[in-house]
């Protein structure tokens, strides 16, 4: 497993029965996770988290807020800084495990040794749109959320990045993507981190399992001449790192070489001092 282990703003306290206990910064809170299947002792700090965030059995949940000190507030990594908020579906704004594959992106980045242009898609509040323009590329980050975009946009501002080149496209990926590879648009270097489920322009519901493979031969289409990198993520239990590593392996590598690499990715739990799984990511790198 890859574990995000430089965050100082964040941490995973503790873990136990279907929950897990977070500091944001100076806030605690407490979040469903279904990996957590183990009943391990929970001890004060639990009691003393900010808020909690408790699911219905219809569906969806709320937010318990016990003394919450603010409704929004700022973290940091690196030289990265994020809003962070609460939100209706127990998410914050952000994926922390996903800052291994900023560093590891950034390493790309720094290592081609030039200006690379690269597609964020499925781009939410954009950690990895930031850590590619804090890298020196070009970005295209694309999401279907107007708020999603506009988040990501004061995250830039508030990194210092607002003049970077950055392209803010509020669009559905799929749609996005067949249209810039009809337009000859280019890129050295895509990221794709889609949600499990979805709603497609129609409303149609759709599963990743069912998509993932088209998705990713339409972004191998949609690559330069000379790529970099293609970073795929998922937080689907049934893909495991090995299929995507094997969908990878199909379309991107076939047609460029290059390796291809997967594993879990995770983050650090305090007390324990073991890791905590959330999800997994394939890569592959010219």
């Amino acid at each position: 497993m890859r574990a995000a282990t430089d965050w100082k703003d964040f941490e995973v306290l503790d873990t136990s029965s279907g929950e897990k206990l977070e500091r944001w910064g100076d806030v605690t809170l407490i979040r469903p996770d279904p990996q957590i299947i183990w009943n391990t002792p929970k001890d004060g700090a639990w009691q003393k988290a900010n808020a909690r965030y408790l699911r219905s059995n219809s569906g969806g949940g709320n937010w318990e807020i016990r003394s919450m000190p603010k409704e929004e507030w700022v973290i940091g990594y690196r030289d990265l800084k994020f809003h962070i908020r609460p939100t209706g579906f127990k998410h914050t704004g952000l994926f922390p495990e996903q800052a291994v594959n900023w560093d590891w992106m950034r390493e790309q980045i720094a290592k081609s040794g030039r200006q690379l242009n690269i597609l964020n898609l499925f781009a939410y509040t954009g950690g990895a749109t930031l850590a590619c323009a804090a890298a020196g590329a070009k970005v295209c980050h694309v999401d279907a959320s107007k708020g999603m975009v506009q988040w990501a946009r004061d995250n830039a501002a508030l990194s210092g990045l607002s003049e970077k080149p950055i392209r803010w496209i509020v669009d559905d990926c799929k749609k996005f993507l067949e249209r810039e590879i009809r337009r000859g648009n280019r890129y050295d270097g895509i990221v794709m981190d889609p949600p499990s489920y979805g709603r497609g322009p129609g409303g149609e519901v759709w599963k990743l399992e069912d998509c993932i493979y088209e998705l990713v031969s339409l972004c191998t289409q949609a690559l330069s001449e000379m790529p970099v990198f293609f970073l795929l993520n998922s937080y689907t239990t049934g893909l495991s790192p090995s299929v995507m590593a094997y969908i990878l392996s199909c379309t991107v590598k076939k047609t460029y070489g290059g390796t291809v690499t997967a594993d879990e990715i995770g983050l650090p739990v305090k007390k324990s001092e073991l890791a905590l799984p959330c999800g997994s990511t394939a890569v592959w790198a010219k």
